[in-house]
Order: structure tokens, then sequence, then C-alpha cells
């Protein structure tokens, strides 16, 4: 039975119930020694106890999406075929665009929000340059369909969880794809079509979103193995002028980092509630030692860029929590590299999806227009809050830089 599935909820709904009933309608009514009474009586309230939590961890992982499956919940599962070492550039020396294209066998995804705005379909990918193997979720836009479309080549956006997360978050938590569908249709944003990757790779550890021969090609799976499957399969845009990636808390700083490293596979990048140094995620592999924290560090890798990349990035989050990011990465970038940065207040909802969710439309009416630009232009100015020093006792420069201590920071994402 499916952790997320709907006979699952009502599973526990039902057992719940039962477990409730069961005192008032036999607490009075059990025979037998004393001592088997009280053993009875005492099973009844673990019984009720248990199935009350049990009932609530369900509503909460439903709504938050935080873990797609048993095996992402009890730590045992683990997507990684091979980690081979694949170089610099996470290419292993494959030309992976001239790969035979593979055609995947797309269902129907089920769970909260699966069903809303024309359906999000799911497949299996077996990452062929990567050794990853995992679900890949994927919503087409209202026009995709449309005859008056059949020769339009569609933008994409790859969306990336936080962690713990599933990879179904964007559309049962966010409803990404219920906010966005009346506003594709009235042409207020691009019909996107939207791709969720599996990014919970390994149990109970966050990759990090980076390449690390022997034990996970991480980068290598969100960038190629996962592009290429969805330019194999759908009408999309070539990368990178029509691609971006977005993500939230952990999420973001894959967003932001997979956008800087392949401006060649990505023209836009979204980081709400993010942070640049790796470290920002104490799980996290990329924050194990210096030289992998600084490889998947966004603003070391934007700031030792000789020539700038095409790139635009746009950054949201309150005081200490993605906001010193944005404003670290505006205060390098140069064009073309473009920063938005967005100054959200404590009111607005905090480290949770009630801060992430409202920001889908705003956010997708700004990569409709970065994606649809043909010329450079100087970066947004971002919002005049002045930065408000880093808590934990890191400052925002060093929590951009890659220097912060680990006890100034971490946090679960």
């Amino acid at each position: 039975m499916s952790l997320t599935g709907t006979p699952f909820l009502y599973t526990t709904i039902a057992l719940a119930v039962i477990a409730l009933v069961l005192p008032f309608a036999l607490w009075t009514r059990m025979k037998g020694p004393k001592a088997l009474r009280a053993a009875a009586r005492a099973l009844m309230l673990l019984f009720a106890q248990a199935t009350a939590i049990t009932l609530v961890f369900v509503l909460v992982n439903n709504s938050n999406n935080l873990y797609d499956n048993w095996a992402d919940l009890l730590g045992t599962g683990n997507h990684v075929q091979k980690a081979a070492d694949l170089g610099a550039d996470g290419t292993g020396g494959i030309a992976y665009r001239k790969l035979p294209k593979v055609r995947q066998t797309f269902t129907q995804a089920d769970g909260p929000g699966m069903h809303a705005a024309g359906g999000v379909k799911v497949t299996q990918l077996k990452g062929r340059v990567s050794g990853v193997s995992g679900e890949v979720y994927v919503w087409l836009p209202p026009q995709y369909n449309d005859p008056a479309y059949k020769d339009k080549k569609f933008p994409v956006v790859e969306l990336l969880s936080g962690y713990p997360g599933s990879a179904k978050a964007w559309f049962g938590s966010a409803k990404a794809h219920e906010q966005l569908e009346p506003l594709m249709r009235s042409g207020q944003v691009a019909p996107f079509i939207l791709v969720s990757p599996r990014t919970n790779l390994i149990a109970k550890i966050d990759t990090g979103c980076a390449n690390i021969p022997g034990t996970v090609n991480a980068d290598s799976w969100l960038s190629i193995d996962v592009p290429k499957m969805v330019m194999d399969n759908f009408r999309t845009e070539p990368a990178p002028n029509g691609w971006a990636v977005a993500g939230y808390s952990a999420g973001a700083h894959c967003a932001a980092k997979l956008a800087v490293a392949h401006p060649d596979r990505y023209r836009a990048g979204v980081s709400l509630s993010g942070y640049n140094d790796p470290i920002g995620e104490r799980n996290s592999l990329a924050s194990q030692n210096i030289e992998v924290r600084r490889a998947n560090n966004p603003y070391v890798l934007l700031k030792n860029y000789r020539k700038p990349p095409r790139v635009a990035l746009y950054y949201s989050g309150e005081a200490n929590d993605g906001y010193q990011a944005g404003v670290a990465m505006e205060q390098i970038a140069k064009a073309p590299t473009t920063v938005r940065v967005v100054f959200l207040p404590r009111s607005a909802g905090g480290h949770s999806m009630a801060l992430w969710r409202p920001q889908v439309p705003t956010v997708f009416r700004w990569l409709t227009m970065e994606l649809s630009q043909k010329d450079n232009r100087q970066a947004h100015k971002g919002s005049p809050t002045p930065p408000v020093p880093s808590s934990a006792g890191s400052r925002p420069a060093e929590l951009a830089s890659g220097t912060a201590s680990r006890a100034g920071a971490g946090r679960k994402r």
C-alpha cells in the first residue's frame, strides 16, 4: 500500500475511528482476571495513541510531501547504481547529446494533487550518464496537446524539492500546476513544461546535487540525464535558452548551483529560501570538506568565472534565510549575469510551504520574461532593505563564500 496513496490514508482514518470506539464499547465489558482486563485496556489505549500519531503523520506527510514512499521513510532506499568519476563537466567524456533517444513509458501519478489541472505523469528513469535511477514527474501545459500548437516547442522548468522532500511536492504541496494552468491559458505565463525529478537519492542524506565519485553523481542526474530524457520524449525548446531550474530550501541551493555551474544547460535559476554554501544543510554530502563545498557553492563558482556567464538568477528569502545569499550573489554579478533579490518579511510564512507556495505565480512571470528576452540586460535591483547580519555567529559573507563555521549554520531542510 502506497505511503502517500488514498487507500492508506483511508485505512489510517478507519483505524483511528475504531481505536476511539473500542474503549467506549468494551471498557466495562471486559471479563476475566483483573490483570488481564488491565492489560487489555492498556492495549486499547496504546492502539488509540498509535493510530492517532499515524494519522497525524500521514496528514502532515501528504500535505508537505516529505516522504514519497516507505523506502524513503525507513531509510532503505538507494537509487545509485554506480558512481563513476565523470570529470569536471559531469559527462565522463560521453557525448550525451548524441546518445540514441530512449522513449519512456509514462503513467498517471497518484497522490494528492496529481490528478488536478490535467494530471501529472510519472516515469522511472535509468540515468545513462549518472548511474542514478529514480522517478521523474512531468506536467504538460494546456497548450501542449492543442492542435493549434502541434508544431510548437515548449520551454522547460526543472523543479527541485527540499530535504527531506518528495519530487511530488511541487505538485502536491506547492500546487504549482494548479496555480499556473489558468495563467498559462490567459497568456500571463509562458506554457512551461514542468519537470520534477527525484532528489532524495541516498537514504537519510542530502546529496547537495553534487557529483562525488564513488558515492553519487547527483549533478549529472539532474543536469544531464533528466533533461536528455525530457528532450527525447517531448517537444521542448533547446538548452540552454528554453530551460530553467527552480527549488526551495535545499532544492534552492541546488537550483542556483546548477544554473551557475551549467550556463550551457540552463538560462535561469530560482532560489527560494536557499543558501550558497552547502554547509547550510548539515546532512549534505557537499558539505563534508572545503574542496567539495567550494566546488558546489554558486557564489564561489560565479566569482571565479573569467567571463561572466549569461544566466539570470532569482533569490527570495527572509532575513537569515535566503536573503543574504541573494545579496551576496547580486554584489558580485557582472553582465551578462543578472540577479534579482526579493526580501520577504518574517510574517510572510517562515521556512515552509506557506512561504513558497504563494511565490509560484510571481516566479513564473519572472521566468517568462527572462526566457523570452533576446538581449542581455543589467541586473535587476533587489529590495532596498539592507542586509541583516546572519544568525548563529556567521556573517552573510561567510555563508556566501564557504568559510562559515559548521556551528554557525545548518538547519533541517
